[in-house]
């Protein structure tokens, strides 16, 4: 990603989101299951970070793993996420971030679509902001899907 990354105070941080997304993108904290806005939402776009505005992840990579969160099988391209041991809660766990701006997203898991290569991103609703789209990346256009039959 060439982006530039963002720095903000802590303050500045706390000034710009809401204190639901302070807790959870800032303070690594998780939202209830089931209770985020994106959980069961099926429209087309790209999810952001909603603290920086960074695409991360794909509409055509969302699925529903059934755990309550987002789950995504693949990050867009271009090492948009980073990712970091997280022993907290007395768990070992892969914790996702955002690569432009460091805010938490959730965590990465292999319990994920075998056919898609195994991975269960988990994101917090309230991490995201989704920017609908008729066609986001890797969505094959129905001119696409005819001319590969």
């Amino acid at each position: 990603m060439n982006e530039r990354k963002i720095n903000k105070s802590e303050e500045e941080w706390r000034k710009l989101l809401t204190p639901e997304q302070y807790e959870v993108l800032r303070k690594k904290g998780t939202e209830p299951a089931f209770s985020g806005l994106y959980e069961n939402e099926h429209a087309p776009g790209v999810y952001t970070c909603a603290a920086c505005g960074a695409p991360l992840f794909s509409s055509s990579t969302k699925y529903d793993s059934g755990c309550g969160w987002p789950a995504f099988f693949a990050a867009l391209g271009g090492d948009r996420v980073n990712f970091h041991e997280d022993d907290s809660r007395g768990m070992h766990r892969i914790e996702v971030s955002c690569a432009k701006c460091g805010s938490h997203l959730g965590h990465i898991f292999d319990d994920g679509p075998e056919e898609h290569g195994g991975k269960r991103f988990c994101i917090n609703s309230v991490a995201l902001q989704l920017e609908k789209m008729e066609h986001p990346p890797g969505e094959k256009t129905e001119k696409e899907t005819k001319e590969a039959s």
